[in-house]
């Protein structure tokens, strides 16, 4: 069971190609996603990952990790703050704010982070609900 103020982390980063993957997958096509020769344009200087990208991680992380099967994913608030680049290693650290027993529900406080720096780069709220493991 889940309960407030519980703190669930996970540590990944991406490669390059992961995010050409994600890239023609969702049609996001955009240079500073996959062009090195055209971010090193701009004030990135190196391509960075879609946002997004990055904050799928949450529905693995709630799917199959925290608080796990069975779980449904229904809400998320996102801000993305500094940009992420491949090959860096990340946290993602996940706080129950609240358990809503009654409706096998909790909100939960989702960030990522740099590793090495501790530099968030992507916060956010979620709000999931599992039959099973939320009462």
């Amino acid at each position: 069971m889940i309960e407030t103020n519980q703190v669930y982390t996970h540590d990944f980063k991406f490669t390059q190609d992961e995010v050409n993957q994600f890239a023609k997958t969702t049609g996001d096509q955009n240079p500073v996603h996959t062009n090195a020769e055209y971010a090193a344009k701009t004030f990135f200087k190196k391509p960075i990952m879609h946002g997004m990208l990055g904050a799928s991680l949450f529905s693995k992380v709630f799917g199959t990790l925290f608080p796990g099967e069975g779980t449904i994913y229904l809400k998320q608030s996102l801000s993305f703050l500094k940009p992420m680049y491949v090959e860096v290693d990340y946290q993602a650290i996940f706080t129950v704010k609240e358990v809503i027993n009654e409706k096998n529900r909790a909100t939960i406080e989702t960030l990522i982070k740099d590793k090495a720096t501790g530099i968030v780069c992507t916060s956010g709220e979620a709000m999931v609900m599992n039959v099973d493991k939320i009462k």
